[in-house]
């Protein structure tokens, strides 16, 4: 067994890499590639699917939502409920 000098690195003998200068771009990469293979088989891929599965944001409804709210013609309490309850299920099915 070789025999190893615990003041060995204060003297400036380094038997190991430093990982600070080591490149781990190609780790990193890897560890990358991994995640996005399995990701859509974890509960976290499976609402980002559902997400971009979601139609596009249609700006005129909400603009006119937005005039009603503001001018106090729309019951934001009342209907924030249901529409929670309909996000909710829609991302779980």
């Amino acid at each position: 067994m070789p025999d190893l000098d615990p003041n060995s690195f204060a003297k400036g003998s380094r038997p190991w890499a430093d990982p600070l200068e080591t490149d781990l771009a190609r780790d990193r990469d890897l560890i990358m590639e991994q995640i996005l293979e399995n990701i859509h088989h974890t509960p976290l891929g499976q609402v980002l699917k559902k997400i971009a599965s979601l139609p596009e944001v249609r700006q005129q409804k909400v603009l006119r939502l937005r005039r009603q709210i503001t001018a106090g013609k729309y019951d934001l309490t009342e209907r924030l409920d249901e529409v929670l309850d309909k996000v909710l299920e829609d991302l779980i099915t």
